[in-house]
Parts: structure tokens; C-alpha cells; sequence
């Protein structure tokens, strides 16, 4: 493509070029689509293609992103992608009219393979597949769980477009240029446009040599100037025709001018009138320290002042709060946004903090005091407006203050009908609201969002100050701003809260703290995480979130302070919910008060849900009756109307935010049962040379006879579930002799020895001396139950099996040698998987199985000999439901029979009498939903752990002692379960 040069990428290094306005790309773009229109094979075309697209942006395709980059697939086969931007973009291209789905499976198969090779910083957020014509845009937004970004069972929305409608999509790829594209709600073509607006102007000003706290104050300045003119702040079209009539059109003096204005902006004369000629005529002295600084601008330039000018022909009267909180998402560079864990709470979600906070008990002892027929009515309903005006919110993670904004909102809408009503028996007294942004403090570290949410506040009191005017008759009016919004620039783990707001003074601290990972954290984040728990050990499990959590815990001690976060639900599951809770309960004596179990989250930016958070509200007290809401969602529904709640009272909550006690799970070396003992799988460490791929062994065989008697059927999560034969070689208990002249043999063995004495770890370097063998050895000597430590979160049952010693048991499960029927049927029911999926830890969405966590912690039953046959009976019957559809007999897999879609009538049925069976071990009377059951295990649980109690009745501890250990002699199976079938020998 002719003319279509590079430019400069925000934080990448290539060759500087000057920044390309988004008309630049457009033009650009346009001229791509005519250029490449008859392009149809991949082979021939595909590179140039490539170059030139990025070209279109301004881009050295060769300076950023490589093309044919390797991949291992999960086969061990080499493979290439066809381009891949490290960390941003992955391109799969066909030739003309070739299937795009079979491209879109083709790319996300290798980021699987990017993230099995542990290549996290190469693993994008953006997937594109093409074949010329048409193209599909993918965005991963991998930002909570980057470890993982291919979220399973999770919605991508595609992004659709042929190759003539590019230039009408280039906004979509924005990332290309350091910026991020933000879905505004559709339902509101209003924030869609004045994000794209504001994000021209942004453009514009920094391609003119605008940066940093200049730019950010004179955006900010500029919005609220916008907002005046149109809602009657300012006299209308003021602002506008100042920028039209008093600046010249090449936009030479514009920075001169717009100086002049803020500071007369800022001046208490600008109240006096003014002749209609004078070019300050129609503004205001508006004060609050928004016009304080005097900005140093550059020389500003024609597409400025025209950027400048297409912001003010918009009606932003219309504009709503949560575009704010947009606007910052849309300027802050991507990998900022990511590491900040810098997240915008839709209205919807930040409503469900609101009421359970505070609204609620609000609302409803207002309408008591309405209906109140006492003497006191009048002085109760004052007082009632008296306490609106004292509560104080604090958001220590405010961003561009969301939840402050709606909080000021709802609790203006709720004064507004109280002076109202006080106004009616008032005799014509004049009665003025006293609610104030005063009330609200947040802090957040970085200035621009602070900005923005000074002004979202200030904009939102004035919106609220025309509703009041509309009711009342009377116009409100706060100009000159005398009371400011209190939101601080600085880190909220290092700062003294205090310093913000005094704890006395303080009612509510709410919030939604970054979602940052354990393992995403930065070095700062790092140090910020050991000064907030710095006496405390056992902090590397926790994420970034639970530094909130115990600096609010720290916070709110001696008063009746109650806080309310949104954090992503990790917070109350697996190995962090023991290591937080069990730490806020002891030293901090906090009550969980009121939880929002699991839901999918809603971006207001990004109008689509992809993770899923929980809403904890906790205090330093306790109060009788708390709240738990529940959450059913349909996907197959609009993200809005998707969810059913229910509501529920309980006496205490747990931190698994299920009715319960204060106890938090942690992780026990042994099982609280007489059960057998889980056991890791053996990790080879081998660089994948000890392992052979079904597709190898036959060439293996072939050029090695004598390997046969060394294979052995390895057991891999993956493959065990879905069916793929693999194996390994196995070499422990062999003499060298038996394989020692064997040269395909030794050429892997010395090979594994060479990748082992290359390692930076010691204990990799060290097993060097036995490369023969894997690093290290955990392999069952009798008959065991296999289990996958990671499975679907969407399935109804870990699919479990039964194995003998011949089965070599991978690191990616766990096993359970020497167990019984009895063992498989309890782990294989709901009473288990309901305890799994309230006490796992998640990747992704997926359960991981933790042998410390969850099956050591598992409150197994006492049976009489009666149950425990049944249990053993039913157990059977599930493997014996299992097998027709397996190989040899049939052509599934574990993971096609456990498909909630897919799964076979007769397997549902076995593992429902089965279930009755298991809570027949548990207790007479059934139970109705897994809430029933994870509550009664909770229970029971707290009694086999509570060292007062006896852990097991008198008279049954025999019976569990021969639980423990089925004795089996050696060579024979289990009575007890039927064989698992075995992959064909070698």
C-alpha cells in the first residue's frame, strides 16, 4: 500500500514517528480497503497484508510483532502462529473464503499452548482471524485472571466487520495505538458519543504537544465548562461561542484565551454583570479550587480548536455518571489500566452495594417516620434530614467515583422527598436541602481519575439541584462551589485513612478495590502487600484486594462504622479465604454482616460480564439479623435482565458467605477422617522427553522394540478427561542394564539430564543425577481413584476414576490409593461436589481440586454397615452406567458423559441414587439444595474440627477405621468397584 508509513506506539519501542490523528487513520484505512480488495491467498498476499494493516495505524509491523511465531500444542507437535504481538495481538489468517471459525478454534488453541509453556507475558487480549474479506475481532480482556485468559464457559463477544467497512471500525483498535476501545451501553447512544467526543479532543490535544497533569486538568476544566453552558450553570452556548468568536481559527491563541477564562472562572467578580458584548458575558465565579492553577499550554493548532468545538456541539445535559469513569478507561494507557486493576462497576452492581449498605435501612425508616401518628412525627422527620447531612462516606479506592457519584445521588433523591414532606407542614417556611459533596472522601492513586471525580460530584449536585428546584418551585443554587468533594491523590496501602477522614466521623467506607492476582502483582503492589500485613506470614496466596480488607479492618475498630467491597470471588474461596478470614476474624473481631454470593460482574465501560465478584459488607460489631443474596443467572438472556436473586436471613455468616460460623477453612497436612490419604501426582521435569504422544509411540516402537516393555499409560487431566491415549517412560525399579544399549532410549535420557542441569532451580539440577527417572516420584502401589485437579466448573461431578499401579498418575492429578465403593460413591456425589465448589480455589472459572484444601478439610460420614453398602452399590452402578459409552465398547470421553448437555439419561439417574444414598450417611431427612448442604458439611465440619468435641460418636470409630484402609492383596483389584477400562497396551 502506497504512502501508509509507520508511527510511534505508546510504551513499545520503534521508530518514533508523529502521533496520527484518528481522521489520519480513517484516510488511511480507507485507502487499505480499496488497495487490498482483490487479495485472496494466504501464502502470497498474507505478509504484506499484514505489514500494511499495521501500517494503517502508524506501525512497523517488523518492530512489534513476529510472524510464524512457535508454539508447542498439546501433542508436543510444533506449530506457528501466523502473527503474534506479544501481550496485545494474535492474528490467524486463511485464504479467501476459507471457514473463520475453524481459525477463531485455531488461534485460542494457541494461547492454550502459550500458556501451557508458561509464556504469560506473549499470551494478547486481542485475537483477529481474517481472510482477506472479512475479519473477526475477539477481545479477551485477560486483565483480572491473566495466568489464564482463555476463560472456559465464558461469552467472547465477536467483533464483525468485512475489509470495505474497516474504516468504519478502526475505533475497535484503538489498542494498536496504546488506547483502549470502550463499549459504552447501547441502550444510551448519549455515552457513546461523548466518549467518542472526548476521546478526539483527548487525541487532538496530545498530538499537539499536551501531556500529563496539563492535559488531565484542562480535559476536566473543559468538561465541566461543557456541562455549565448546557445545563444552566453558565448562560447557554457561552462557552462555545467563546471558543468560536474569541479564539482565531488557526487556534494560535487558544491556550492564551482559555487561561484568561479560568481565571476569571476563578475570580469572585465574574458574578457581576456584564454588558452582553464583553466576551466573559453569561459566566460565573465558580470557585471549589477547579480553576485555582494557572496551566501551561504549548502553541495550540487548527485541529485543537476544531477538536475543541465538535466536543461543544454535543448536548451533555444528557451525559450520565458512569461516563466518567469511561472517559478515564478510554485515556489511560492499557497496561497501566491492567496493573492499577482499574475496573468501572456498572450502576446496576454498584446499586446492590448502595441498598445493602445503607439505602435500604434508610429508606425504609423513612417510611416508618411518614406513617409515624405520634407527637413527635415532625421533630423524628427532622432529625431523620439532620443524620442525611451527618453521614460521611469514604471510597479508598474511588477511581473516577462511581460509587461516590450514585451514593450522592440516592441519598439527594431520598432528602429531596423528605424537605419535601417537612416543606408541606412548614406553613410556607422556605426549606433548602443540606445534603453536600462534603459528605463524600475517596482516595485513588492516580490524578486524572481524582479529577474526574471531583467533577462527576460537583456535575451530579447540580443535577440533583434542579430536580430539588423542579419539586420545590424554587431554584437551588450552590455556585460559587463553597463546599467541595474531599478525594485525595495517593496510595490507599500507605496512607492513614484517618488522615482522609477521621474514623469518628466516618459512616460508611465503600468500594470497589483493584482486581489484581496473587501472581500479577508488581514490585510496588508487592511492597504495599508486606507493609499492610507486614507481621503476618502466609501472605503470598492473597491478592491484591485483601490489602483493603485489613486496612479497613484496622479502620473501623470501636466504632459503628459497616464496609461494603466489591471483590472478584476469590476473596471467599480455596486456600485465600482461610488465609484472610481466619486473620480478620482473630486479631480484628469483624462480622461478616451482609454478602452477595457469586455474580458476573458488568463493566459500564464494557457492558459485558467477565468475571465473577462477590459484595461482602462486614463491621466491627454485630448485629442480629444479616443478609445473604443469592444469585441465579440465565446466559442465554440479556446481561440486564439475567439475573434471579433471592434473598435470605441468617445468624451468622461464614467467610464462604453461606450461613455459618466464623470458622475458615486452611490447609491440613492429613484428612480429618480416617480416610486414605490424596497423593500428588509424579512430576516428570523432563521437557516433555520422558512422555510419548499417541502419534509417537508407534515411531518410537518401530525403531525401538524394546521400549515397549517400559511404556506405560500416563494419567493428565486433559487427556485423562477428554480420552487421548498418553504415555510415558517409566524406568523406575529397572536396572540400567535393561535399556542402556537402547539408543533412542538413552538419547532422551541424556537429553533430560542436559535440560535438568540447566535449570535455575536447585532441586531440578539435583534430580539431574537420575534423568532416567521422574524428579519426583508419588506413584500408588495398589489400586487407586484417579483425580483431575482441575475440571469444568460446568459439570455436575468431578469425573473420578478407578485405576491400578500399571497407570502412571501425572502431576496435573491426584490420587487416592487403596480406596474403596464407599470412597469413590461420597466423592462422586453432590454432597462432595457441594463442598468443591464452595471450598476450591478457581482457575479461571474451572474448580482446582486441592488435596490439602479440599479433600484433607472434607467432613466424610459415619455410615452403618447398611449405608455404607448402598453407597458401594450405587458407586458401581455410575462406573457401570459409564461404561458402555467408553472405549473399546463406545467412542466417548469422560469429559462427552459429563457434559450437562450431552449427558446420558441412565448416568444421570445412577449418580441421583447414588446421591440419596450418600445423604442417607449424612442424615435421615433429604436435602433440597446444595445452600442445605454446604451448610449442614459447614456444620459438621466446625464439630470434627472443635477439639472440645469428640471428632467421631462412640461406637462408630471402628467402622471409620475400616474405611480407611480397604486391604486388598497384591494383583487384585478392589472388590468393592469394578475396573477402570485400561488404554490398549503398547
Amino acid at each position: 500500500m502506497k504512502g501508509i508509513d509507520a508511527g510511534n506506539l505508546d510504551g513499545q519501542a520503534c521508530p518514533a514517528m508523529r502521533h496520527l490523528s484518528w481522521n489520519e487513520v480513517r484516510e488511511r484505512a480507507i485507502r487499505f480497503s480499496r488497495e487490498h480488495a482483490g487479495d485472496r491467498s494466504e501464502s502470497a498476499e498474507k505478509q504484506t497484508f499484514w505489514n500494511e494493516f499495521f501500517g494503517v495505524f502508524g506501525l512497523r509491523r517488523a518492530s512489534l510483532a513476529s510472524f510464524e511465531a512457535n508454539v508447542t500444542n498439546i501433542k508436543g507437535n510444533k506449530a506457528a502462529i501466523d502473527l503474534l504481538w506479544k501481550g496485545r495481538l494474535l492474528v490467524e489468517h486463511k485464504s479467501f473464503g476459507e471457514d473463520l471459525a475453524l481459525a477463531r478454534t485455531q488461534a485460542f488453541s494457541y494461547i492454550e499452548d502459550l500458556t501451557r509453556e508458561d509464556r504469560w507475558e506473549e499470551i494478547p487480549r486481542f485475537v483477529l482471524v481474517s481472510d482477506f474479506a472479512r475479519f473477526v475481532l475477539y477481545d479477551l480482556e485477560p486483565e483480572e485472571q491473566r495466568d489464564m485468559p482463555l476463560f472456559e464457559g465464558r461469552e467472547i463477544a465477536p467483533h464483525h466487520f468485512t475489509l470495505s467497512e474497516f474504516p468504519h471500525h478502526i475505533r475497535a483498535f484503538a489498542f494498536m495505538l496504546g488506547q483502549t476501545r470502550v463499549r459504552l451501553d447501547p441502550e444510551d447512544p448519549a455515552n457513546e458519543k461523548a466518549y467518542r467526543r472526548m476521546c478526539e479532543l483527548h487525541d487532538a490535544l496530545r498530538g499537539g504537544g499536551l501531556a500529563g497533569h496539563d492535559l488531565e486538568r484542562l480535559l476536566v476544566r473543559v468538561l465541566f465548562c461543557l456541562f455549565a453552558e448546557d445545563t444552566l450553570i453558565f448562560e447557554p452556548e457561552v462557552f462555545t461561542q467563546f471558543i468560536r468568536t474569541q479564539t482565531r481559527e488557526d487556534g494560535g491563541d487558544l491556550g492564551a484565551r482559555l487561561n484568561e477564562l479560568f481565571d476569571w472562572l476563578n475570580r469572585p467578580e465574574a458574578d457581576n454583570a456584564l454588558e452582553d458584548t464583553d466576551p466573559f458575558h453569561g459566566f460565573r465565579f465558580v470557585d471549589g479550587a477547579l480553576f485555582n492553577e494557572r496551566l501551561g499550554f504549548p502553541r495550540f493548532n487548527r485541529e485543537m480548536r476544531a477538536a475543541l468545538l465538535y466536543c461543544c456541539d454535543f448536548q451533555w445535559a444528557r451525559i450520565s455518571p458512569a461516563v466518567f469513569g469511561s472517559l478515564f478507561q478510554g485515556v489511560m494507557d492499557d497496561r497501566t489500566r491492567r496493573q492499577q486493576g482499574a475496573h468501572y462497576t456498572s450502576e446496576r452492581d454498584i446499586m446492590k452495594v448502595l441498598r445493602s449498605l445503607f439505602l435500604d435501612d434508610l429508606l425504609a425508616e423513612w417510611q416508618r417516620l411518614k406513617t409515624d401518628r405520634s407527637s413527635r412525627r415532625r421533630a423524628k422527620q427532622n432529625e431523620f434530614h439532620q443524620r442525611l447531612r451527618s453521614l460521611q462516606f469514604l471510597d479508598p479506592a474511588c477511581g473516577c467515583g462511581n460509587f461516590l457519584v450514585l451514593a450522592y445521588r440516592e441519598l439527594r433523591a431520598l432528602e429531596i422527598e423528605v424537605v419535601g414532606t417537612l416543606a408541606a407542614g412548614a406553613g410556607g417556611q422556605q426549606l433548602l436541602p443540606i445534603v453536600n459533596v462534603d459528605q463524600f472522601h475517596g482516595i485513588e492513586c492516580s490524578e486524572w481519575p481524582v479529577r474526574i471525580a471531583e467533577v462527576a460530584l460537583w456535575l451530579m449536585d447540580h443535577q440533583m439541584n434542579q430536580q430539588a428546584g423542579e419539586v420545590f418551585g424554587q431554584p437551588v443554587d450552590r455556585l460559587p462551589l463553597r463546599s467541595s468533594p474531599h478525594i485525595v491523590k495517593g496510595n490507599a496501602l500507605r496512607m492513614e485513612w484517618n488522615a482522609v477522614l477521621p474514623r469518628e466521623q466516618c459512616s460508611y467506607v465503600l468500594g470497589n478495590p483493584p482486581f489484581v492476582g496473587k501472581h500479577l502483582m508488581n514490585g510496588e503492589q508487592g511492597r504495599d502487600m508486606e507493609l499492610v500485613w507486614g507481621e503476618t506470614g502466609g501472605i503470598g496466596v492473597l491478592d491484591y484486594v485483601s490489602g483493603w480488607y485489613r486496612k479497613a479492618a484496622e479502620y473501623i475498630q470501636g466504632t459503628r462504622i459497616v464496609v461494603a467491597f466489591v471483590s472478584t470471588n476469590s476473596i471467599s474461596q480455596g486456600e485465600q479465604a482461610g488465609a484472610l478470614w481466619s486473620r480478620l476474624f482473630d486479631r480484628f473481631h469483624l462480622k461478616i454482616q451482609f454478602a452477595h454470593q457469586t455474580f458476573p460482574w458488568m463493566s459500564e465501560a464494557r457492558g459485558k460480564a467477565h468475571v465473577h465478584v462477590v459484595i461482602i459488607g462486614f463491621a466491627a460489631f454485630d448485629v442480629p439479623n444479616k443478609k445473604i443474596f443469592e444469585y441465579d443467572w440465565d446466559t442465554t438472556k440479556d446481561a440486564e435482565t439475567q439475573e434471579r436473586v433471592t434473598a435470605s436471613e441468617a445468624s451468622n455468616i461464614s467467610p464462604y458467605l453461606v450461613a455459618g460460623s466464623d470458622i475458615a477453612i486452611v490447609s491440613r497436612s492429613s484428612p480429618i477422617g480416617l480416610v486414605p490419604e490424596c497423593v500428588y501426582g509424579s512430576k516428570p521435569v523432563d521437557n516433555g522427553l520422558l512422555i510419548v504422544e499417541e502419534a509417537d509411540r508407534r515411531a518410537l516402537l518401530e525403531n525401538c522394540p524394546g521400549a515397549k516393555k517400559f511404556l506405560r499409560p500416563l494419567l493428565c487431566a486433559d487427556e485423562y478427561l477428554h480420552g487421548i491415549p498418553r504415555w510415558c517412560l517409566w524406568f523406575q525399579g529397572v536396572s540400567p542394564g535393561e535399556f542402556r544399549h537402547a539408543r533412542a532410549l538413552m538419547d532422551r535420557i541424556k537429553a533430560v539430564r542436559e535440560f535438568r542441569l540447566a535449570s535455575k532451580k536447585e532441586p531440578t539440577r539435583l534430580a539431574a543425577g537420575s534423568p532416567a527417572l521422574f524428579a519426583e516420584i508419588r506413584q500408588p502401589t495398589e489400586d487407586f481413584i484417579v483425580v483431575p485437579q482441575h475440571t469444568s466448573e460446568n459439570r455436575a461431578y468431578i469425573p473420578f476414576g478407578y485405576f491400578t499401579p500399571r497407570h502412571i498418575v501425572h502431576n496435573s492429578c491426584s490420587a487416592i490409593p487403596g480406596a474403596t465403593g464407599f470412597h469413590f460413591g461420597i466423592l462422586s456425589s453432590a454432597m462432595h461436589m457441594a463442598w468443591v465448589r464452595q471450598v476450591c480455589g478457581r482457575l479461571e472459572s474451572r474448580y482446582r481440586y486441592s488435596t490439602n484444601l479440599v479433600y484433607n478439610n472434607f467432613p466424610w460420614p459415619n455410615p452403618t454397615p447398611q449405608q455404607r453398602a448402598r453407597v458401594e452399590e450405587k458407586a458401581r452402578a455410575v462406573l457401570a452406567a459409564r461404561k458402555p459409552h467408553l472405549p473399546p465398547r463406545g467412542t466417548a470421553a469422560l469429559a462427552d458423559l459429563y457434559d450437562p448437555n450431552t449427558m446420558p439419561a441412565e448416568l444421570r439417574r445412577a449418580h441421583a441414587e447414588l446421591d440419596r444414598a450418600v445423604e442417607k450417611c449424612y442424615r435421615s431427612a433429604p436435602f433440597h439444595s446444595d445452600r442445605e448442604r454446604v451448610e449442614f458439611l459447614f456444620s459438621l465440619y466446625e464439630k470434627l474440627t472443635t477439639p472440645l468435641l469428640p471428632a467421631t460418636p462412640k461406637g462408630r470409630s471402628r467402622r471409620l477405621e475400616a474405611d480407611a484402609k480397604p486391604r486388598v492383596r497384591a494383583g487384585q483389584r478392589t472388590p468393592a468397584l469394578p475396573g477402570q477400562d485400561s488404554p490398549p497396551e503398547p
